[in-house]
């Protein structure tokens, strides 16, 4: 099985800012935010403080895995200028996304940065109220003013968008919002992450949802869907219904897998994330080769 995995990160050193405050590395991949809470972030054995291009090289080679895309996030801090770099050093791996804070008063003087000078073809934003946009301001709303000024650029700059909305029953799950963007920007593709991320008694609530993000523009990776069931263990038969009813409702075609590595690693191994895909029964062998490889290919390495 060719594996594209479209939702990973890396990391110089952790330096994220969520709704729990600063995000810091202690060692050994673990991490402490401002209110004291301390946690093992990513494996071990994959860094001390960060972890780099080649530590999940490692974990791509160990498990067939061609090409990923690099994406970011306040989680664990932005990370533009080392996506360039490791993209740059392994040009046939790697895809990056860049990222920025549309609040930021020199936002303009960063986007020519990113876009112009460093060439970044996609853009991520999340908008969580863990960790992203909405962490640490009001609501920020999707198809608001300022987010309206970011699609517009992705516009003009021919990129992709990838989006990141929180999870149900937030102020950040914006789903009409959402849909009507998509309308409003039908020359964007649109890469919705987590599948909408459903916990596990979403299962009626993700189907209303995914029938208005319906539209040819519009692609979602499943990272995470296995970790956002926990309890639940391997084979995740939850994640499989999930997957089973967005299969119905947007396609196969749409579903692409991503591992959200380094972080889900502590809990379960990228084996077991590929495993519960392949044998849940939702797919068939094209419809496969469509998840982990063919569309991710079209949308982000074409």
């Amino acid at each position: 099985m060719k594996i594209i995995d479209v939702h990973a990160h890396i990391a110089q050193y952790i330096a994220g800012f969520t709704s729990r405050g600063e995000l810091r590395a202690i060692g050994q991949g673990k991490a402490q935010y401002s209110t004291g809470e301390t946690f093992q972030m990513f494996p071990r054995e994959m860094g001390d403080i960060g972890v780099s291009p080649e530590a999940l090289l490692k974990v791509m080679d160990e498990n067939g895995v061609e090409k990923a895309v690099l994406l970011q996030g306040n989680w664990l801090g932005f990370q533009n200028e080392y996506t360039y770099e490791a993209v740059r050093k392994f040009p046939n791996r790697f895809v990056g996304a860049a990222t920025y804070d549309p609040f930021c008063v020199n936002v303009e003087l960063i986007k020519k940065h990113l876009f112009d000078e460093l060439g970044f073809k996609i853009v991520k934003f999340e908008l969580s109220n863990g960790s992203g946009l909405m962490a640490n301001r009001p609501p920020v709303y999707i198809d608001g003013t300022v987010m309206n000024d970011c699609f517009a650029h992705a516009r003009e700059k021919g990129l992709t968008v990838v989006l990141d909305i929180g999870r149900p029953r937030n102020p950040c799950w914006q789903v009409d919002a959402l849909a009507s963007v998509i309308l409003k920007y039908p020359q964007i593709n649109f890469v919705i992450c987590h599948l909408l991320a459903p916990q596990r008694n979403d299962g009626e609530l993700l189907k209303e949802a995914l029938r208005k993000l319906v539209a040819p523009n519009v692609y979602f990776d499943i990272a995470a869907l296995a970790h956002n069931q926990k309890p639940e263990s391997y084979p995740y038969p939850t994640a499989v219904e999930h997957l089973k009813n967005a299969k119905s409702i947007v396609g196969a075609e749409r579903l692409m897998f991503g591992s959200d590595m380094p972080c889900t690693l502590t809990r379960e191994s990228y084996q077991n994330l590929v495993n519960y895909v392949i044998y849940g029964g939702v797919f068939t062998k094209s419809e496969l080769a469509d998840v982990f490889y063919n569309t991710a290919d079209k949308v982000f390495f074409g």
